[in-house]
């Protein structure tokens, strides 16, 4: 299918889009297919082969749990976080796993996250965050086996259907009303349509979805982002996996609202900006529910930017509920467009092209939508996006001990300022740059390339090396 807003925003648990979500969904999805394919009563045993980024920080990222939750036929959409722990707790007390057993009729086979088979050092040719199953019968006979990549975001492909993938996309793309790849087609559509960004994407998400769906299906996505602040601000302690890392935002908060009682004192905009970022990625870094935006690693920045457009942009003081309601569902639509061309010319994938394509991409996002809901103009919206991105060229992901907590919680705080400042700076401007947003994402794609495999989410290079985790 085209790539829609609602792919690149998706209700998940953290700490991990690539390497939790959707290793989780590829779990589901071979459970699935046993399930359909009548053989799941057959099964004997099973074998799980993790390969490159997703063995080498797996457990850090909780790739090991996801994969078993998701054979056991639970989807990262729908599973909630007390379910998480239980069924978790279950499986490492037992040592028996309950494959397809998610929604009855399961098959309970001796298996627990000791039994992975890990090759942190072999790397599929397709993608670096590669994983196989496979399920025998009792006299050893290979049932059905699948190959799977997980290519950023939660997105998934199984190997052998890459090509029949592409060319469902170039078909659904083709049904669009005003299909576009790059940021040129994109800037096209608006000056040809006399639309804005955010007006082009939801002509394309009507034609799978109603006008009322798509509404309420944003207002979703922001809702999930919110309670994922509020759930945790109520915790405490240090973050879960070994480096004692302080949860902030709780301390933060109870200093904020001493210093800023209102709550709309605009001396104070960066601080709250902050805090929303942080408190979505301890939360993320925690394994709760998030939305991936585009990633989960990248998850606070939208959020943070977000609550800044609703509370800090011009005239929001006097706006009514339904105006912030309108103002969530522009800015996701603009910032969901952007996120296509990511997606669609580069990657999101930090084990593909470094944390660029995480932060920067998610900053990128940010930025556009911040300057689509304060009256930017197609051109300055594009040009918010440019210098969000061009400042994050280069990001490598090297996160200590494998876990999304040093340098990620705090890179989102610091790329969602970029992306206020990056949409300051456009509107400031009449639209017209020097450097495309086309070029900095070809730009950011051969950087990738070029990147040293140990700065892309293996932990192997720069702060994963350099600082000592405990």
């Amino acid at each position: 299918m085209a790539v829609g807003v609602f792919d690149l925003f998706s209700v998940g648990i953290g700490p991990s889009s690539s390497h939790t979500v959707g290793p989780m969904r590829a779990g589901a999805v071979f459970a699935g297919e046993l399930k359909d394919a009548g053989v799941l009563g057959s099964v004997a045993s099973l074998r799980v082969d993790l390969y490159g980024s997703l063995a080498a920080t797996g457990r850090g990222h909780g790739t090991m749990t996801a994969t078993l939750l998701g054979l056991e036929g639970f989807h990262p959409e729908l599973i909630l976080p007390d379910e998480v722990e239980e069924r978790l707790a279950t499986i490492a007390e037992t040592g028996v796993l309950n494959l397809g057993g998610a929604s009855g009729g399961g098959v309970e086979l001796p298996y627990a996250v000791e039994d992975m088979v890990l090759h942190p050092l072999t790397v599929l040719p397709r993608h670096t965050n590669g994983m196989k199953f496979q399920v025998s019968d009792a006299q050893g006979n290979v049932l059905r086996e699948a190959t799977f990549f997980s290519v950023g975001g939660g997105f998934i492909v199984r190997e052998g259907e890459e090509d029949a993938a592409r060319a469902e996309l170039e078909e659904t793309k083709a049904e669009l009303p005003l299909p576009f790849r790059t940021a040129a087609e994109l800037m096209g559509r608006c000056s040809s349509k006399g639309l804005g960004i955010s007006d082009i994407m939801f002509i394309n998400e009507r034609a799978s979805r109603s006008e009322e769906e798509i509404r309420e299906g944003l207002l979703h996505i922001w809702s999930v982002m919110e309670a994922c602040v509020e759930t945790s601000l109520k915790r405490e302690g240090v973050l879960p996996g070994g480096l004692k890392v302080r949860r902030r935002s709780p301390d933060w908060l109870e200093r904020l609202l001493k210093e800023d009682k209102d709550r709309n004192d605009p001396k104070y905009w960066q601080e709250w900006v902050n805090l929303i970022a942080l408190a979505v990625n301890e939360e993320n870094a925690s394994g709760g529910r998030v939305v991936t935006a585009p990633t989960n690693g990248a998850a606070g920045i939208i959020p943070a930017v977000l609550y800044y457009a609703l509370n800090y942009a011009p005239g929001m003081d006097k706006a009514s509920q339904a105006d912030k309601d309108d103002v969530v569902v522009k800015f996701l639509l603009a910032a969901g467009a952007v996120g296509v061309l990511y997606k669609e010319q580069a990657s999101i994938s930090g084990a593909e092209v470094g944390c660029q394509g995480e932060v920067g991409s998610a900053s990128s996002m940010a930025a556009a939508g911040l300057a689509e809901v304060m009256g930017g103009s197609p051109g300055q919206v594009e040009n918010a996006a440019e210098i969000a991105m061009e400042h994050n060229l280069g990001l490598t992901c090297d996160p200590i001990g494998g876990l999304v907590q040093i340098p990620c919680i705090e890179r989102n705080a610091i790329a969602a300022a970029k992306a206020i400042n990056a949409a300051k700076m456009a509107l400031w401007g009449d639209g017209t740059h020097r450097v495309s947003l086309d070029e900095v994402i070809v730009t950011m794609r051969e950087t990738g390339k070029d990147m040293s495999s140990k700065y892309k989410e293996t932990a192997m290079g720069g702060l994963a090396v350099n600082v000592v985790e405990c």
